[in-house]
C-alpha cells in the first residue's frame, strides 16, 4: 500500500478572498462539492510534499519571516518554462502578493521567485530546469 497527499491546508482569515488569489494568480478550479462556509478547495492538478531545513530561510531571504514570525511551511507551485514564471510574479504581485526574491535560478537548477500571498504565507512559483 502506497500513500500519497491529498491536500495541504493553508489557514486562512478570509477562506474566499485567499482561495481565489490562487484562482486568479494560478487557474486553479474550486471543487465546489465540498465548499463550506468555512472551507474552499481547489483542484491543482497533483501535489507534492517537501521538508525544508531551517537553513532554507536564509537561501530563500526569509530571516525576517523565521519561526519567531510565523512562517511554517511554503506552498511550490510548478509551471511549465521559466517565461511562465516570469509571466505569473507580476500577476500575483497585481492580485496582492508581496514579492520576496525575484525569479533566479537555484543550486539545484530550477527557476523561481519567492512571495507571500495576501495573508502573508510563503510559495514559490517554480519551473525545473
Amino acid at each position: 500500500m502506497s500513500a500519497t497527499l491529498s491536500y495541504v491546508n493553508v489557514f486562512a482569515r478570509d477562506v474566499v478572498a485567499l482561495s481565489g488569489f490562487y484562482q486568479r494568480v494560478f487557474g486553479f478550479t474550486e471543487i465546489e462539492a465540498i465548499r463550506s462556509p468555512i472551507f474552499r478547495g481547489l483542484d491543482t492538478g497533483k501535489s507534492s510534499l517537501g521538508f525544508n531545513a531551517l537553513d532554507a530561510y536564509g537561501l530563500l531571504q526569509l530571516d525576517a519571516f523565521s519561526d519567531t514570525k510565523g512562517v511554517k511551511f511554503l506552498l511550490n507551485i510548478d509551471v511549465d518554462s521559466k517565461d511562465e514564471v516570469d509571466r505569473r510574479v507580476p500577476v500575483a504581485v497585481a492580485e496582492g502578493a508581496t514579492l520576496i526574491k525575484p525569479p533566479y535560478e537555484t543550486y539545484y537548477h530550477w527557476y523561481q521567485a519567492v512571495l507571500l500571498d495576501p495573508e502573508g504565507n510563503v510559495f514559490r512559483i517554480n519551473h525545473m530546469l
